[in-house]
């Protein structure tokens, strides 16, 4: 296999979360909503509050916890404060660095805009060329600004029918978080790509990337925002308005239920934990082998390993520890390097794998580099046979909506057969969930999800940023 550059996992561009009510510290609750978060995004995080006239703000790079001290958020409450909104950030569109760190925050007479955006538009730098030509200034590269600037220029028709222009001209995948004059404002792409959910704690609304940031704050699930629909909070109560009804094949990005989405949370009613169990489960029905024990691959392949082990009747044991002070495996050109950050991450227990013929389940393999390597770990601590078992079907093309993959020329499933790959990465059998069984498992049509990084079927849009 081809040597990889950075990380083997996949990687989601970001988190958001909004609130709009009476908490004593809005800024507080925001910090700890988008701490939630925090595994939607780990390059940059930011906080913005307003109390219906100004914004004041405050964006870092690096983890939540050390981007906001608690006397940034003392600096940032204020006690006639009624809207929040904060974002953790990963990039895919856009450079690295402060400069793109979200939310983004314009401010002008009489009220102002702060923005978080989860997605990717894939025709950002039309819009930006044709905002340019206009005059407008962008002071980033990020395709977020372009939703700002379309909002700057249409401010003077009201938010309804400014936000009903970036559905219009924005392709690709939006789930937004936005302080518009006072108002909290939610918004989802007609597709609904990605994840975007409303809460009510008391008499404070919340919206949030996942539901889990809900419960963190003590918050209740409402629903989730329809794909198409604009959400308005103010003091008011909360107004729903239907930008789109543009109902296109494909909606949800279905990693979230494999990959991306925290176990604990609910989409769409249905708990993510439970969908991964039940890939594990009919994984176990199409790819059965003799073996004593199943281990998962920490933690992402965790819950699919639980299901599989259950539906084989084979024990399920956590073989692989690991080391939660170490921060995401960079995966560097030379092979030790690379095998070096993989053990200082995942710690085999000799005892569990002597002798044992070993499952070992996964949610994807995305470039091989890892998982060769934990093979390569978990035999040398005395396993006779290792079996990979992977929850979803091979991934064979890139993702154009806001998640971090390579080029095809780097997806292992894109360059090699399954076979090829079992031989690469030092395997005694592989096999992949089918996208039947996947969909079986989540319940739903190919149509339902957006399913493109399985089967190059890019329905939102153009898939490449012109």
């Amino acid at each position: 296999m081809q040597n990889a550059t950075i990380t083997d996992k996949l990687r989601e561009e970001c988190g958001v979360f909004g609130a709009f009510g009476k908490e004593a510290s809005l800024a507080e609750l925001a910090y700890y909503g988008v701490f939630s978060l925090q595994h939607r995004g780990q390059e940059s995080a930011g906080i913005a509050v307003s109390d219906g006239s100004s914004i004041a703000s405050f964006k870092g790079q690096g983890l939540i916890s050390d981007v906001f001290t608690k006397e940034v958020i003392m600096d940032l409450t204020r006690s006639n404060d009624k809207v929040a909104v904060a974002h953790t950030r990963y990039s895919t569109a856009g450079a690295k660095g402060i400069i793109n760190a979200q939310p983004l925050v314009a401010q002008y007479l009489n009220g102002g805009i702060a923005l978080a955006h989860n997605g990717n538009l894939v025709n950002a730098k039309k819009i930006r060329r044709d905002l340019e030509k206009e005059g407008y200034l962008f002071q980033t590269d990020s395709d977020t600004e372009c939703i700002l600037n379309i909002l700057a220029k249409n401010k003077y028709r009201g938010h309804v029918s400014a936000l009903g222009e970036v559905v219009r001209l924005a392709e690709g995948a939006y789930s937004l978080a936005m302080i518009y004059d006072g108002k909290l404002i939610g918004l989802r792409d007609p597709a609904g790509i990605r994840p975007l959910c409303i809460g009510k704690k008391n008499d404070t609304w919340i919206i949030a990337s996942e539901s889990c940031a809900l419960t963190t704050v003590g918050a209740e699930l409402v629903r989730d925002v329809e794909p198409g629909e604009l959400i308005v909070i103010d003091e008011s109560g909360l107004s729903s308005y239907i930008l789109s009804d543009r109902r296109q094949d494909g909606g949800l990005c279905i990693f979230e239920y494999i990959y991306f989405a925290r176990p604990d949370t609910t989409i769409n009613n249905k708990s993510v934990y439970l969908q991964r169990h039940k890939m594990g489960q009919q994984l176990a029905k199409e790819a059965p082998v003799e073996a004593d024990i199943v281990t998962p691959v920490p933690d992402s392949g965790r819950s699919a390993a639980v299901g599989y082990s259950q539906a084989a009747n084979i024990p399920f044991t956590e073989g692989l520890i690991k080391n939660r002070y170490v921060a995401r495996t960079f995966i560097t050109p030379e092979q030790s390097e690379r095998e070096i950050k993989v053990r200082l991450k995942l710690s085999p227990i000799p005892e569990v794998f002597k002798d044992k013929r070993v499952v070992l389940v996964d949610d994807s393999i995305v470039r091989g580099t890892t998982i060769k390597s934990l093979i390569n770990i978990i035999k040398e601590a005395g396993a006779k046979e290792v079996h990979v078992r992977i929850s979803s079907p091979p991934y064979v093309s890139p993702c154009y909506y806001g998640i971090d993959t390579p080029d095809a020329d780097n997806l292992a499933a894109a360059l090699y057969t399954p076979e090829e790959i079992m031989e690469n990465i030092d395997a005694d059998s592989l096999h992949y969930l089918s996208l039947d069984g996947l969909l079986k498992s989540v319940g739903g049509e190919k149509t339902d999800y957006c399913n493109a990084c399985f089967t190059k079927n890019y329905f939102a849009g153009r898939i490449k940023n012109e």
